[in-house]
């Protein structure tokens, strides 16, 4: 079998098919291509009212990009059996240093207690794993990051697989085609993971402009970006109408 490289897991995501390793201490890495796939709807997020009260009191400060390894490895340790093993972890990491993977982190007097990483293509975010050892610190990631996939006019965003934890955001299961037919519009869009970067599509009137990454590159480089603009999220709370 071929070493595993960054560049083969990035044809793998293109073609929708995503690694996972047997358990924490394997060295063995399947591929996957399920069926039927979770995704949430970036626009049309399920945000409960509760949880919507909590993220305006801002009980956590959220970042992106500036702890990548360390939410993978919170990924990894808060599991009792985990797929995220020493070799997805770095190829990961290299990713993510190539500006492919992102982080959103949730940190609570200085400590990292909660996030989420993932893969941004084109207009295709694919969520990987998310973790918390704070009250809603990985949900109210997970918020912040479906306003900035919002603001920045991506496309899909992928959960893979869903659970409980999910539906209450309102994820639903697609057929394996009608994956790969949004896949492939979603791959084509020419937008940046980074705020500092201009977006296009739903969010594109915040800023205006055209984006920067072309289909298939990375989606949003490294940046001086520290923390989300909290009026991201307040807008794009105001722009999902849902009742719970």
């Amino acid at each position: 079998m071929a070493e595993l490289t960054p560049e083969i897991i990035l044809q793998a995501y293109r073609a929708g098919i995503f690694p996972m390793a047997a358990h924490r201490e394997s060295a063995d890495i399947r591929w996957y291509d399920p069926p039927l796939r979770g995704v949430l709807p970036i626009a049309g997020l399920h945000v409960p009212k509760k949880l919507r009260h909590t993220v305006k009191k801002r009980p956590y400060r959220v970042t992106f990009d500036q702890a990548f390894a360390r939410v993978m490895q919170g990924c990894a340790d808060t599991r009792p059996d985990t797929w995220i093993n020493d070799d997805i972890i770095a190829l990961y990491t290299a990713l993510h240093r190539q500006g492919y993977a992102h982080s959103v982190e949730a940190w609570q007097d200085g400590r990292l207690v909660g996030g989420l990483y993932g893969i941004a293509l084109g207009g295709a975010f694919f969520g990987e794993s998310m973790f918390s050892t704070a009250t809603d610190a990985s949900k109210i990631a997970l918020v912040y990051l479906a306003a900035r996939l919002w603001r920045q006019g991506f496309e899909l965003l992928d959960t893979q697989f869903t659970n409980e934890h999910l539906r209450q955001f309102g994820v639903c299961e697609i057929s394996r085609g009608e994956y790969q037919r949004r896949l492939k519009i979603a791959l084509e869009k020419k937008v940046s993971f980074n705020r500092d970067q201009s977006p296009a599509g739903a969010g594109a009137s915040l800023a205006g402009g055209a984006a920067g990454a072309v289909a298939g590159l990375p989606s949003g480089v490294f940046s001086d970006e520290n923390a989300c603009d909290f009026a991201d999220v307040t807008l794009f709370l105001q722009s999902i109408t849902q009742t719970s």
